[in-house]
This record gives structure tokens, C-alpha cells and sequence, in this order.
């Protein structure tokens, strides 16, 4: 059995880091959040330590290692606001742990080669969560992909609108130096898919860039792929709304839709599992998302193209 430590724990994201742990014969043996609504602990693992402040938590870490008595921690789990993932994967390799961290792993790629040399002093590995990776319609979709080996590109289209109230532009989320932009929040697990589908990217422009929407084309090795992210719930087609919800994704192949919307709520254990089986997504499958979303967010948009999304055009497909 493993023991777990997590950040974030009040986050929107920790219960299906919760279930995982517990679905994989884990233990979380403590827990941090700056927030103490954490109820959620209950439900899972309600023995566990519960700190609020990040020195208390950081000297438990460090009691717990020196004690040696079985409650050393194995992995950190890390569920905190994105600008806090390198500090708190570091907090992990010092106290002998690996690190497991939400997307984005870290905001910038030079942050990627620091982590490296980390490793390699420390011995201790870093993991992320690439969730899609493990989805097994998009796994049987990369298979089709291998085999037909078209010379020509594949023509995508993606399309990712989920709405969110004024909170998210108070909160951290809707502070760049904090997490990264739009296209980091909500683009970075599908901009992970489509490189690990298509391949390497070669070319990437951004079309348009405010605090709620953001879209732009990129070209890689075998596809075209005009994208648009959103959080306006203005922009989420009305036959949406009407019934009731609030998220639109959509991920188009050559005019056809790609189908992966069931399964989501059990990926996380899956990559736990492949985590603990030493076969999980470390820093070096990370980079070229993150470096994807750096240049985006450092990239001055251009307008409208005529490869730009239909929604930024001024109508759908």
C-alpha cells in the first residue's frame, strides 16, 4: 500500500484524486488547503491530517519522513492553483516523494528542464495526469490513425466551450501570471490529445485572446486543427441551454464526430494505476503541451483568418 499527501484538497478537481487513492489500495495520510471546506475527506479518508498552512503541512511531510515508522509519504498529489505546481512538486522531491500534478505541470517550458535536473539529483520521479491518453476511444482512434497512414492531413475542428459565472475572473483562474490564461486552464488536456494523435506542431497562431475566449489554428504533422475555447456562455449553441447545461465540446475529424464524451469520471484511477505501476506520463510527455499554451499565451493574435474557427467567423458547422 502507498501513501499519498495532497495539495489542494478543497479544489474542484481533488475528489477524483480522492477516489483514485482510495480505488487503488492507497492511503492519503495528510492533506493541505488554505480553505477548510473539506468535508469531502469524510467520505474517503477521514483519518488523514488536515493542515491549512503550507509550513505546518511542509514539517508534518518532513516528521512523517524522518519517523520512518510506515506513514512516510510515496506520492504527492497535486491539486492546487496551477501557479503553485512547481513549488509543491519540488516540496515532494525534497521529502523523498514523486510528485503526481494536475494539468498544466508547470506554466512555462523553461520550468520543465529545472524539474528534470531535480530528478535526476533526487532520484524521485514526476508524474502529471494526461487523462485522455487513457480514454479508450481516443486510444483505439491514435491505433486507426497508425494504421491508415494517410499522406495527406486530417481536417479537425475543436470546440470547447464550458461557461463559468464571475467568480472565475476574481479568482486566481482569471489572473494570467497565476494560471496561464484561458487556453492553459481549459485547452491544455486537448492540446496534450492532438499532438499525441497528430504529432509535432508546425505552426501554431492565435486568432483571438480576451479574459473569456480564446481560439486560433495550429497545424501539425498530420492535421489541420482550427480551435475555440470559451467560458461565455453566450457562445454555447442555444439548443444547448435549453437543456439545461452549460458545457459544449465538440472534436470534429474530417466532418465527423469524434465520440468520447462516457468514461470520463474513472480516467483519474486509471492513471493512478499506470502511475503506480511505473508506466505513468511524466515531464517529458508534458513539454510539448505546455509549450504549446506558453506560446499562445505570448503570442499577439491576428484576427479572423480564413482558417479560423466557424464560431469566430460568425456562424457553426
Amino acid at each position: 500500500m502507498k501513501n499519498f499527501a495532497l495539495t489542494g484538497a478543497a479544489g474542484y478537481i481533488a475528489p477524483r484524486h480522492l477516489k483514485a487513492i482510495q480505488e487503488t489500495g492507497s492511503q492519503l495520510v495528510t492533506a493541505l488547503d488554505k480553505h477548510d471546506s473539506v468535508g469531502i475527506l469524510d467520505s474517503y479518508f477521514p483519518d488523514c491530517a488536515f493542515f491549512t498552512e503550507y509550513e505546518r503541512f511542509d514539517r508534518h511531510l518532513e516528521k512523517l519522513r524522518r519517523e520512518n515508522d510506515g506513514k512516510e509519504i510515496h506520492y504527492l498529489s497535486i491539486c492546487s492553483p496551477n501557479y503553485l505546481h512547481d513549488a509543491h512538486i519540488r516540496t515532494a522531491l525534497r521529502v523523498g516523494a514523486d510528485a503526481l500534478c494536475e494539468k498544466p505541470m508547470v506554466l512555462n517550458p523553461w520550468n520543465v528542464a529545472a524539474l528534470q535536473e531535480l530528478e535526476a539529483d533526487t532520484g524521485q520521479r514526476v508524474w502529471t495526469i494526461l487523462q485522455l491518453r487513457v480514454h479508450p476511444a481516443l486510444i483505439a482512434l491514435r491505433e486507426k490513425i497508425q494504421r491508415e497512414c494517410r499522406q495527406d492531413k486530417y481536417k479537425l475542428q475543436l470546440t470547447y466551450l464550458t461557461s463559468r459565472g464571475q467568480w472565475y475572473l476574481r479568482s486566481w483562474k482569471g489572473d494570467d501570471e497565476k494560471s496561464g490564461g484561458l487556453a492553459t486552464n481549459i485547452g491544455v488536456h486537448f492540446f496534450d490529445m492532438l499532438t499525441w494523435l497528430f504529432g509535432e506542431v508546425e505552426r501554431n497562431e492565435v486568432h483571438i485572446s480576451t479574459p473569456t475566449t480564446c481560439a486560433g489554428y495550429l497545424e501539425l504533422e498530420q492535421a489541420r486543427v482550427p480551435w475555440f475555447l470559451s467560458i461565455d456562455i453566450n457562445h454555447i449553441p442555444t439548443e444547448i441551454q435549453a437543456k439545461g447545461q452549460r458545457t459544449y465540446r465538440s472534436i470534429t475529424l474530417d466532418g465527423e464526430e469524434i465520440e468520447f464524451s462516457g468514461g470520463f469520471t474513472d480516467l483519474h484511477t486509471l492513471v493512478y494505476q499506470q502511475t503506480l505501476a511505473g508506466q505513468g506520463f511524466g515531464l517529458e510527455a508534458a513539454k510539448t503541451a505546455i509549450q504549446i499554451v506558453h506560446d499562445i499565451r505570448n503570442t499577439e493574435p491576428t484576427g479572423i483568418h480564413y482558417n479560423s474557427h466557424p464560431i469566430l467567423k460568425g456562424h457553426r458547422n
